[in-house]
């Protein structure tokens, strides 16, 4: 594993995100390529399940078992403050980066955008 791995920018405060909240749930989510998204291409795509870390206003903190593409769509399940319902939202991939830990399986921690 190289070393850079572990060179993350790291922010000391909350500024940028005041409303960050721990959501530690199971996610499911169709995946969709970037560009591949229209009218016609909503859904029978790629699933997956990702297990949220973190939720703000803007988006969401993941952790995968595969690494999605950068501004890769996905169509997810999110949580509502009601357990049992969970609502679609669109999400798009900003950031992708490998857990630093030596694992027989790699995760990745993604960040994803909420799309309007």
């Amino acid at each position: 594993m190289a070393t850079d791995e572990w060179q993350w920018s790291v922010q000391l405060t909350q500024q940028e995100h005041p409303d960050r909240k721990v959501l530690l749930r199971t996610i499911s989510y169709e995946s969709f390529a970037p560009g591949e998204l229209n009218d016609h291409a909503l859904y029978g795509r790629r699933t997956g399940k990702a297990l949220s870390l973190n939720i703000s206003s803007g988006g969401m903190l993941l952790l995968m078992r595969q690494s999605p593409e950068a501004e890769q769509v996905l169509k997810m399940d999110v949580p509502t403050p009601i357990y049992q319902a969970q609502a679609p939202t669109l999400t798009e991939v900003r950031w992708i980066r490998p857990v630093p830990l030596v694992l027989r399986d790699p995760l990745y921690f993604v960040g994803v955008k909420f799309l309007l």
